[in-house]
């Protein structure tokens, strides 16, 4: 596969979106709906009736009953980047949002249904991953001191706890259902590879192992029994990265452990699948693919 950029690859706005369903059973995937603007990271509504993704600042809900779209109210929340996730429940999204007063991200909560977000993390930037079951706790990557490591920190607000202290990148995390672990990728091992690590931070284990791939952010079905992350090939950017514009795969593997498999190649990368996007069968998960415009 080939797509040759003649422009930033940041310079996005006008690319071409393709919000597509894989499902596992039959190995295909479906379009769900063409967009002439850019959209990123859809999550699964816990119904299953819906798709939250963020564009142009805003979140978005697209009901897959008629493909309808509207606009989740969030007030100065306005500059949503890519990383979102719902609660346990359903009720509530938690967001990050480029304040204004610094252009950092910051993790916020607000109603699934719109209204007042709330501030969860002071400090920035923040990129919000994962909320624990029980719904006590978000997972995030941050930035402090020059160092991008995991944190954690109650839903209702308080003081945030280090998870990681490696040198180099680690983001990504997010909780499994049981709540025992989280996953994250890691620059550590020298290229970006998927590990897992106690819900404390304890006893980190490295569970890809591909020389010929950079892998990012694991998000675990439902269930608990497989693994869906991203994958960029080696030499096509550095390890630290996570590009748009670039060929890359979605790869599947047992959350117990074991050989990842291909699923399909496309053109994407920044913005596929950032989030959790499996739907509550553990059977379908949804994602991003990109085309440029013209």
């Amino acid at each position: 596969m080939s797509n040759t950029v003649a422009r930033s690859p940041w310079d996005r706005e006008n690319d071409i979106s393709l919000l597509e369903i894989y499902d596992l059973d039959t190995r295909t995937s479906r379009l769900v709906r063409r967009f002439d603007h850019l959209i990123e990271a859809p999550n699964w509504t816990t119904d299953g009736r819906a798709l939250i993704y963020n564009s142009r600042g805003r979140i978005w809900r697209l009901e897959l009953a008629d493909g309808s779209v509207t606009a989740i109210e969030s007030g100065y929340v306005n500059a949503c980047n890519n990383d979102h996730v719902l609660s346990p429940d359903g009720s509530e999204i938690a967001v990050s949002h480029a304040t204004a007063e610094d252009g950092k991200s910051r993790i916020y909560i607000l109603p699934l249904v719109g209204g007042l977000p709330r501030l969860i993390t002071p400090l920035g930037p923040s990129y919000l991953h994962g909320w624990s079951p029980d719904g006590q706790t978000l997972a995030y990557c941050a930035e402090r001191g020059g160092e991008y490591d995991i944190y954690t920190i109650p839903a209702e607000g308080g003081v945030e706890t280090q998870l990681t202290d490696v040198p180099g990148l680690n983001d990504g995390p997010e909780y499994s259902p049981d709540g025992r672990h989280i996953w994250f990728n890691s620059v550590r091992s020298g290229s970006m590879q998927v590990w897992r690590m106690n819900a404390d931070g304890r006893e980190p284990v490295q569970m890809t192992h591909d020389p010929a791939c950079h892998a990012w952010f694991p998000h675990i079905s439902p269930d608990g029994r497989r693994v869906v992350f991203i994958a960029y090939r080696v030499g096509d950017l550095e390890p630290h990265e996570h590009l748009p514009h670039l060929d890359v795969k979605l790869r599947l593997m047992p959350a117990a452990g074991g050989e990842a498999e291909d699923l399909l190649e496309l053109f994407g990368g920044q913005g596929t699948i950032n989030v959790n996007s499996w739907a509550p069968d553990s059977r379908r998960f949804a994602y991003v693919r990109y085309e440029l415009p013209g």
